[in-house]
């Protein structure tokens, strides 16, 4: 049966007063013989804004910890599409649906052309027959050459060959931590191959055209162009390293910029000698010259007009290097602009989303008693202030059929890492409490001794319940037996699964720990649990987020009384890794949307499409 309109919203609050269940455990009848539901991604479903009355852009993007940018023309369409590896193995593509001008990146896919980039990935026109094709690392530290069989406005990628090799016919050894480039250096007509070391020199390699296959080969030249070796500053220290090649200062020839995992900023090699003859013999400067800019380390930079004003702007991503990584997990993406031969940060954070720093969880409950869903956002870290975590709240200013989200405060209400709220009325009383999981085996409950439409939470308990071993607790509350109470599951960072059973009240729960290694389910890395009825058979079926396996499906065979969980399988939504699920009827429609966190900070959402 479907319900609609004012009746559904009463429903759906009675049975919520009456399961004592907000956020978990939510049962839909999507009136369809579809199973498991079909989701479907969307990056921009509704409005969400930040404290300023700011719209995220993308906001359920997905986050960004380490990312690795590049620019292309791929549909011939005069401007620059933007693409982007946060993962091993793919690359995101964001078709610039704007002007050359006035940019405007829209989300198309997370893995753009099936390429398998490995660590890292270049944009180049190899074969130089007018369309661009890709160079991506070869497991392990090699270089794979796709080939555009496609055209310049509908690129088509084929593996040309798996290796690169020179003129010897020995294949080119690229350290996979480092992202090499390819450009003319000295334009003869002929490309030059850069690939640097952790020794901080660069190996370069000259293009002798073509092999009877048609692949490109390359001549070795040196291990010491132009005798750079980049020492980290103040450490004394080689790293990881990126490169780029720009003539910044427009004197007709490339001028060279480099990324290392010990330097803070970007150092700028000048070209001092000609397009034919290039000499880059200079010291290494940071750069900007007068306001170098500073982060974390190991940035990728590129070079490029985001503004068609006919002056070079840079775009660089944050890899996170030897200056404490977790201050740069939100604040990571910059857009420096040039003006009158000046650049000045006009942005950290190019791609704007929700992003809460890394490893986030995202939950959903009316906070506020106004008949739709709040969204409560945590992280692991928070980049700020790195002694503890953040929760972020946003509530729906929008309703529960048109949501609109709008940040309303953060929350740090036990000042450890990795909170991870259950929330659900634990008392009876009406309002919803909180029983956060904490980075090591801790359970805390926090009683809103406020209302239902103005919580006051205060602290209970800083150990209610704890894992038996292990770390990283992810509570789950769900009333597993339909007794009217709430039972307690529990995730860790083991993959393992804990189960309580609540025999005790609505009112006063009393948990009796039933297994800590439940149902012997282990998910290999981490687990994150939460009920939702799928199949709409009346009784709560458990998936389980996972380090690298996904969304793990458990149907409940059983009955609403008698649980009895069987394993499906994968559920098919391209999720982050350390999936973090919720389910949650956003939209009103009567079935289950899926929201999922993950190791970059921010939020997916996957549209439930079964009706």
């Amino acid at each position: 049966m479907r319900y609609s309109g004012v009746f559904a919203t009463i429903l759906t609050a009675f049975m919520l007063l009456v399961t004592g269940c907000a956020s978990t455990g939510q049962t839909a009848d999507d009136g369809s013989s579809t199973f498991p539901p079909t989701f479907v991604r969307e990056v921009e479903p509704f409005r969400v804004t930040d404290g300023l009355g700011r719209a995220y852009e993308l906001p359920f993007q997905g986050g960004l910890n380490v990312p690795r940018p590049q620019f292309a023309d791929m549909d011939a369409d005069g401007d620059q599409d933007m693409f982007i590896q946060e993962e091993s193995g793919r690359i995101m593509k964001f078709e610039n649906t704007g002007t050359p001008q006035d940019a405007r990146f829209t989300w198309r896919t997370n893995e753009y052309g099936g390429l398998d980039t490995g660590e890292w990935y270049r944009i180049v026109d190899l074969d130089r027959d007018g369309d661009m094709d890709v160079l991506t690392e070869e497991r392990f530290s090699y270089i794979r050459f796709y080939r555009n069989e496609g055209t310049a406005s509908d690129p088509r990628f084929v593996v040309a060959v798996d290796t690169l090799l020179d003129a010897t016919g020995t294949p080119i050894f690229a350290d996979r931590q480092n992202i090499p480039h390819i450009v003319d250096i000295d334009c003869d007509g002929l490309l030059d191959l850069f690939i640097g070391r952790v020794t901080g020199t660069i190996t370069h390699y000259e293009s002798v055209g073509d092999d009877a296959e048609g692949i490109p080969r390359f001549r070795f030249v040196t291990d010491r162009w132009e005798d750079i070796e980049i020492v980290g500053e103040n450490v004394s220290l080689h790293g990881a390293n990126t490169m780029n090649f720009a003539d910044v200062d427009l004197d007709g020839d490339l001028d060279l910029f480099w990324g290392d995992f010990f330097e803070a900023g970007i150092l700028l090699v000048r070209n001092l000698g000609s397009c034919g003859a290039p000499s880059l013999r200079s010291e290494p400067i940071n750069w900007p010259i007068n306001n170098p800019v500073t982060t974390s380390g190991y940035n990728a930079p590129v070079l490029i007009d985001i503004d068609a004003d006919d002056d070079l702007d840079m775009v660089f991503g944050v890899l996170g290097g030897a200056f404490n990584a977790n201050a740069t997990t939100r604040d990571n993406f910059y857009l420096m602009e040039q003006k009158d031969g000046v650049f000045d940060v006009a942005t950290k954070r190019f791609l704007y989303d929700l992003d809460s720093g890394s490893e986030s969880v995202v939950k959903f409950a009316d906070l506020d008693d106004d008949g739709d869903l709040d969204m409560i956002i945590g992280n692991k870290i928070e980049p700020s202030n790195q002694k503890t975590s953040l929760m972020f709240v946003f509530r729906n200013v929008g309703s529960s059929s048109a949501p609109e989200f709008a940040y309303w405060e953060t929350l740090d209400l036990i000042s450890t890492y990795h909170q991870n709220p259950a929330i659900a009325d634990l008392d009876a009383d009406g309002d919803l409490d909180f029983m956060i999981g904490k980075w090591n085996k801790e359970m805390a409950l926090f009683r809103n001794d406020g209302s239902a439409s103005e919580y006051a939470f205060t602290e209970v308990d800083p150990v209610y319940q704890a894992l038996t071993r292990g770390q990283n607790a992810a509570p789950a509350l769900v009333d597993l037996d339909n007794d009217g109470d709430l039972d307690l599951v529990a995730g860790e960072a083991s993959g393992n699964m804990n189960y309580w059973v609540n025999n005790g009240t609505p009112q006063e729960p009393m948990y009796e720990l039933v297994s800590d290694t439940w149902l012997d389910i282990d998910t290999g890395r981490r687990s994150f649990p939460t009920f939702a009825d799928l199949d709409g058979d009346g009784d709560q079926d458990m998936i389980i987020g996972t380090e690298l396996e996904g969304l793990m499906l458990y149907v409940n065979i059983g009955t609403p009384e008698v649980f009895d969980f069987q394993e499906w399988g994968i559920l098919d939504v391209d999720t982050q890794a350390i999936a973090a699920p919720e389910f949650a009827d956003i939209d009103g429609d009567g079935d289950l949307d899926l929201f999922v966190g993950g190791v970059s900070g921010g939020v997916m959402f996957f549209r439930n499409t079964n009706r």
